[in-house]
């Protein structure tokens, strides 16, 4: 049995088949049911672990269809419009899902309707159930009002005027219903009834390409693994090539028997239309897992999909044989992020901004790889360079002395250890960039630094001495002083 607090109160709100034969049903306060079954074990509510075992469970339901939605916090819809026959029909669909659900430990009531709300509906009536088109409100008819799902507020007006079923409400007028209880409520029963739908809304999007292959008996090793990848892969591009496409995101994805779900997802900064080029992707990726795949007692199905594919141009090859570098960088730059992770592997965009550390704008390499009409760093025209080319990932505060307030420092300290100042070049002021920032920040005076070993550093003051920043007679309200880069 399982309680949580509601209301100030610790109430029932699920427990197993013996509790509900000795009379116990959710809802009911915590301390009736000790009374009337002192003996009975108590577990509290954890909705965090619910909802991830949801989760876990739609994702081993997508080996039905992959349109799996959830539905509250202890259930599913699966659209699974044109996926019936792929199990034999929908009567045998319906049955390999629950006894599936069933040997993995869980008590499973599932209906197949032509609406979401009718299975829904039909799901709290009994499992197994299967409605014909068109017969939806027969068989909706006779379950009670709160099968619908809808508000207990609605539910307790409806029984108070002597409303218990769903057949009784529909021999209402729609007019009357919508008067009393709303136009959404009345817009429930057309579901119900099959007279309206409303598409459900899918966990996450269906793939454009899917293939897929069953093993009679689960597979464990990697040697099985791969060439079942590679011979997916070859179906799956042969469908992209006949729509002229190729899949810009590949995701794999391992049904354990056990009703685990792996996935392995590769991502490409161009269309990828070769299947050598999908088998070195996954090898790459399998070979880098930090947390290798756990077969358990195997995989009875492996997926491939293309999640996201986008269209193809063929283009004319001359004899020139810098014409594929392009497509060799690309390669490159996907194989390694394959490896690497995507965010590992970007390059640099110049930004028209004098701030340091916006001049450049890192992003992933796959989703901006590099074009003819890119815009071009600027030349560099100083030398040496009065600029480092390094520099730190955050500014790093530093104590400084300095013969005058506003003068470059004679000595500072960074990392705990102390740098003599020899030389000193600046200041180099940058002011904020006012017409971007909500708040105007610092203006800062950089230095060029040598100290006595010969090492150069980049730092700078923030804030002017007496105009931005005051001090205080009792010390406070001194600029900050950063370390911000190391000149080669």
């Amino acid at each position: 049995m399982v309680a949580a607090k509601r209301d100030n109160a610790l109430v029932v709100v699920a427990c197993d088949a013996r509790a509900s034969r000795g009379g116990v049903l959710p809802g009911m306060p915590l301390a009736t049911v000790r009374a009337m079954h002192p003996a009975l074990d108590v577990i509290d509510h954890d909705p965090h672990a619910d909802a991830v075992l949801l989760n876990a469970i739609a994702d081993w339901c997508d080996r039905f269809t992959p349109l799996v939605a959830l539905d509250g916090a202890d259930g599913l819809l699966l659209d699974i419009t044109g996926c019936a026959h792929l199990f034999g029909d929908e009567a045998k669909l319906l049955n390999t899902l629950t006894a599936a659900l069933t040997r993995q430990g869980f008590a499973v009531s599932a209906a197949i309707a032509g609406t979401a709300v009718a299975a829904r509906a039909l799901t709290r009536g009994g499992s197994g159930l299967i409605v014909a088109p068109g017969d939806e409100p027969r068989a909706v008819a006779p379950l009670p009002v709160a099968a619908l799902g809808v508000d207990e507020a609605i539910v307790r007006g409806l029984r108070r005027a002597g409303l218990k079923t769903v057949g009784e409400v529909l021999a209402r007028q729609p007019s009357e219903l919508a008067a009393r209880f709303g136009e959404g409520f009345v817009a429930v029963l057309r579901q119900a009834t099959g007279e309206d739908d409303a598409p459900i809304s899918p966990r996450r999007p269906a793939p454009d390409y899917v293939v897929d292959k069953n093993f009679p008996e689960p597979v464990a090793t990697t040697e099985v693994i791969l060439p079942t990848l590679l011979a997916l892969a070859r179906l799956l591009i042969a469908a992209m090539e006949r729509s002229g496409k190729g899949a810009r995101q590949l995701t794999a994805s391992l049904f354990r028997s056990d009703g685990a779900v792996r996935s392995i997802s590769v991502e490409t900064g161009q269309p990828v239309t070769r299947v050598e080029v999908v088998q070195r992707l996954f090898a790459e990726k399998l070979d880098a897992l930090n947390d290798p795949l756990d077969p358990g007692f195997g995989f009875d199905l492996i997926r491939l999909a293309a999640s996201v594919s986008v269209a193809v141009t063929e283009a004319q090859r001359g004899f020139d044989t810098t014409a594929h570098q392009a497509e060799d960088v690309a390669l490159l730059a996907d194989t390694l992020a394959a490896r690497l992770g995507a965010r590992r592997v970007v390059r640099y965009l110049p930004q028209d901004t004098h701030i340091p550390e916006r001049a450049a704008l890192a992003v992933p390499v796959q989703h901006c790889p590099p074009e003819p009409g890119d815009v071009p760093w600027p030349a560099r025209a100083d030398e040496p360079p009065l600029r480092p080319l390094r520099l730190l990932q955050q500014p790093e505060p530093i104590e400084v002395l300095a013969g005058v307030p506003d003068g470059p420092p004679a000595q500072f300290t960074w990392r705990r250890v102390i740098h003599r100042v020899a030389r000193a070049e600046g200041p180099e002021r940058i002011a904020t960039e006012w017409w971007r920032a909500a708040e105007p920040g610092l203006t800062r005076d950089y230095f060029r630094i040598e100290d006595e070993e010969g090492a150069r550093f980049w730092l700078y003051r923030d804030g002017l001495y007496n105009v931005e920043v005051t001090p205080q007679p009792d010390g406070s309200g001194q600029p900050r002083w950063y370390m911000h880069g190391l000149f080669a």
